[in-house]
This record gives C-alpha cells, sequence and structure tokens, in this order.
C-alpha cells in the first residue's frame, strides 16, 4: 500500500505542476516545433517543415546581430545603473528619518506602475513638441530648440535606457534594502571601535554581506531586462531605423507581422543565451538554501 505521509507532498504539488505544464512547457516545446516550419499566416498554404532553414536564415539576417548588440547594451547599461542607484537608493532607506516608510511607499511607484503605463508617460515626457523635459531644458537654458528625443536615431535608444533604468531603481533598493537589514549591527559596531571609515565599512562588511542578495538580484533582472518589449514598444516601436530594436522587440514585431515560425526561431536562440544566466540563477539559489 501507497504511504500517504510520502504520497501527500506530491499530491499538494500536482495543480502547480499542472500549470506550469499548461502555461510553460506547452507553449516552449509549441515554439520548439515551430521554428523548424515555415509558419507564415500571411501564406497559410505555405505552411510546412523546413528543417534549420529558420536558423540559417537568422544568422545571416543584420537586423538579428544588431537587436543582439542592442540587447547587450540595454541589459548592461540599464541593470547597471539600476544597481548603482538602487543601492544608494536602500542606503537612504535604510538611515532612520521622519516619514521613511511613506518614502518608501513612493519610492516604489515605478516599480509597480505597468509597462505599458511607464511606456506612454515617458514618451509624452520625450515628446519633441509638447514633451515635458524639452520644456524644462528650455526654461533652464540648456537648449535653444526642441529635441525630438524618441524620432532621431542618436537619442532615442539612450532615452528608452533611461526609462528601463528608471523604473528598475525601486527593485534593487527593495531587495538590497531587506538584504542591509540583515546586516548584524554588531559587525558595524565593532569596525567603528576599530575606526573604520563608512568606505571600508561598505566595502568590507555590507556588501561581502550582501553577496547573494546582490548577485540574485542582478541576474534576475538581467533576464527580465533582456524579454522586457512594453516599455520599448509602447515609447518607440523598434524605431528610429531599428535603433531601439532589441532582441525581444525584434521578435514580438516578428510575430506581430505574422511569422511566426521565424519568430519562434529567434525566441529559443535566446532562451538558450538566457539560460547562461538563469542556470547560475538558479545555482546560487540553492547555494543560498544550504
Amino acid at each position: 500500500m501507497l504511504d500517504k505521509k510520502k504520497i501527500t507532498p506530491y499530491l499538494l504539488l500536482t495543480p502547480a505542476l499542472l500549470i506550469m505544464l499548461l502555461v510553460v512547457l506547452i507553449p516552449v516545446l509549441r515554439a520548439l516545433m515551430m521554428s523548424f516550419m515555415n509558419y507564415d499566416l500571411r501564406r497559410p498554404k505555405d505552411i510546412g517543415f523546413i528543417g534549420l532553414m529558420n536558423y540559417i536564415t537568422l544568422f545571416k539576417d543584420r537586423l538579428f546581430w544588431l537587436a543582439l548588440l542592442k540587447t547587450v547594451i540595454w541589459v548592461g547599461v540599464g541593470v547597471f545603473f539600476q544597481f548603482f542607484f538602487g543601492f544608494i537608493l536602500a542606503l537612504l532607506l535604510n538611515r532612520p528619518f521622519r516619514a521613511r516608510g511613506i518614502v518608501r511607499a513612493v519610492s516604489m511607484i515605478p516599480w509597480v506602475t505597468p509597462g505599458v503605463l511607464i511606456g506612454l508617460m515617458w514618451r509624452w515626457i520625450y515628446d519633441g513638441n509638447f514633451g515635458v523635459l524639452n520644456d524644462l531644458l528650455m526654461k533652464i537654458g540648456l537648449i535653444n530648440k526642441n529635441i525630438p528625443f524618441l524620432s532621431q536615431t542618436s537619442t532615442a535608444f539612450p532615452s528608452v535606457i533611461v526609462t528601463i533604468i528608471w523604473q528598475g531603481i525601486p527593485f534593487f533598493a527593495l531587495m538590497l534594502l531587506a538584504g542591509l537589514q540583515g546586516v548584524p549591527n554588531e559587525l558595524y559596531e565593532a569596525a567603528q571601535m576599530d575606526g573604520a571609515g563608512w568606505a571600508t565599512k561598505l566595502f568590507k562588511i555590507t556588501i561581502p554581506s550582501m553577496k547573494n542578495t546582490i548577485s540574485v538580484t542582478v541576474l534576475l533582472r538581467i533576464i527580465w531586462v533582456a524579454n522586457s518589449v512594453d516599455v520599448i514598444f509602447n515609447m518607440s516601436g523598434g524605431g528610429p531605423a531599428y535603433s531601439t530594436q532589441t532582441l525581444s522587440v525584434y521578435i514580438y514585431n516578428k510575430g506581430n507581422a505574422l511569422d511566426l515560425g521565424y519568430a519562434s526561431s529567434m525566441a529559443i536562440v535566446m532562451a538558450i543565451l538566457l539560460s547562461f544566466i538563469a542556470i547560475p540563477y538558479i545555482k546560487s539559489t540553492f547555494r543560498s538554501k544550504v
């Protein structure tokens, strides 16, 4: 007979496993299958198996490599400054001051705001005719005519990077603040008695004590930013002249154009690339629990 104590945990996990099967595994397998097919809904009669042709076309596609380069810059610059400013904000929020709870709540607004609204809001801020940013720069005398931030290739990509940085700062602030509160005060007191300055405390106590928290949050945010579509799509749609088209946006645009086979092949390649990020994340998560 089956032991109820042994089988009960598996029964409790069954609903979650079924949901994961339906929501994650089946779509992934479907995308993998479609990546080997000419699956263009504009020409349904031509749908069929074509082997590795999508992948061969992909590696010859100049826009794919451009999108991949944009993704590396988008993730690298975006996550670095999110972490940098998020860490500073976490250090400030960790200090006692009046209305600290209110300030903590307000600082989370960029993180809890949906990406679609963020994209539309910042698109209005950057507007070349009526944007708030142009009006502000004109009033303080930094410019003498409006700048079409999202309509020229030289400013469009930096503009969307600034937006994703603004959005992600609260995430790092929240996660790192939780890590800061877990650092024992005794370490700081001992360092204070030894005459250590703030820099010594930061680099010898704070950062080493938060190593696991920092690594997990950075790796997790890299994956999220790489997969981000809503902010860029609602701000620029990937333009002008593909200057803001990251790999995830390129995949979305191809899928939106009904070329699902080619979009699926790019999605599989992107998933493989992100697995090199996800594997260290999973390892660090399990290591922190041991």
